[in-house]
C-alpha cells in the first residue's frame, strides 16, 4: 500500500482507546470501527456484531490471576468477545 492508500483507510476508521477486562485479564488498547453510524455507539457495535473476536492494537495485557507477572506489551491481540466483562472507553487528554 501506498502512503494515500494508507491516509484513506484510516480516514475512513474511528479509533478509541478501550480497557477491557476478562476473567484472566486486564486490557488497555486501541479498537477500530468503519466510519458508519455513530461514534458514540462505537462499543455497543463492537460487542453486538456477528463477529467471535475483536482487534485490539497497541495494547497492554495485565494477568489478574498472577499479579506478580510482568505487564505485557502487544502491537496486536484478538480477544474473544464472549470472554469480555466489561469494555468502556478511556478517555485521553
Amino acid at each position: 500500500m501506498n502512503k494515500k492508500e494508507i491516509s484513506n483507510l484510516m480516514d475512513s476508521v474511528w479509533k478509541e482507546k478501550v480497557y477491557i477486562e476478562t476473567a484472566e485479564f486486564k486490557i488497555i488498547g486501541y479498537v477500530f470501527m468503519p466510519k458508519i453510524g455513530k461514534r458514540n455507539r462505537l462499543l455497543s457495535e463492537v460487542l453486538n456484531s456477528n463477529k467471535q473476536f475483536i482487534a485490539v492494537k497497541d495494547c497492554r495485557l495485565e494477568y489478574k490471576l498472577i499479579p506478580q507477572k510482568e505487564v505485557e506489551k502487544h502491537d496486536f491481540l484478538q480477544v474473544n468477545i464472549s470472554t469480555i466483562l466489561l469494555m468502556r472507553p478511556m478517555y485521553e487528554d
